[in-house]
C-alpha cells in the first residue's frame, strides 16, 4: 500500500495558478498516478493522469490546456500545475494511485491521499 500525502491547496481568485504535490511514501515506478477531484455534492471526478515510467499524460477535458500533470521520479512526487483557474474549479483534489496503465475511473485506484481543498472566488 502506498501511503500518498497532498499538500499546495488555498483560496485563490479567478485566472490565478495554484500547484499541488503528491508525495509517495515509497518508489511507484510501476504504477500510474492520476487527480481526481470533489466538488460539495458531485462525485469524484477525473482531472489527470500520468505513466509514471514515461510521458504519457491523460486530462479531462474541462482541464485540458489549463492543467499539467508532471512527476519527479527521484523524489517520488507528483504534481498538478493549475492555470487559468476558474470557480468551477473549487473542490477537494485528491491524489492516487494504481499498478499498470493510467485510468480515469476512480474505483481502479486503490491508493488515495486525504485531499486538499482548492477554493477559486470569482
Amino acid at each position: 500500500q502506498v501511503h500518498l500525502v497532498e499538500s499546495g491547496g488555498g483560496v485563490v481568485q479567478a485566472g490565478d495558478s495554484l500547484r499541488l504535490s503528491c508525495a509517495a511514501s515509497e518508489s511507484t515506478s510501476d504504477y500510474a498516478m492520476a487527480w481526481f477531484r470533489r466538488s460539495p455534492g458531485k462525485e469524484r471526478d477525473f482531472v489527470a493522469a500520468i505513466l509514471w515510467s514515461a510521458h504519457d499524460e491523460h486530462y479531462a477535458d474541462s482541464v485540458e490546456g489549463r492543467f499539467t500533470i508532471s512527476r519527479d521520479r527521484d523524489q517520488n512526487m507528483v504534481y498538478l500545475q493549475m492555470d487559468s483557474l476558474q470557480p468551477g474549479d473549487t473542490a477537494v483534489y485528491y491524489c492516487a494511485a494504481r499498478r499498470g496503465i493510467p485510468r480515469s475511473n476512480p474505483s481502479e485506484y486503490d491508493n488515495w491521499g486525504q485531499g486538499t481543498q482548492v477554493t477559486v472566488s470569482s
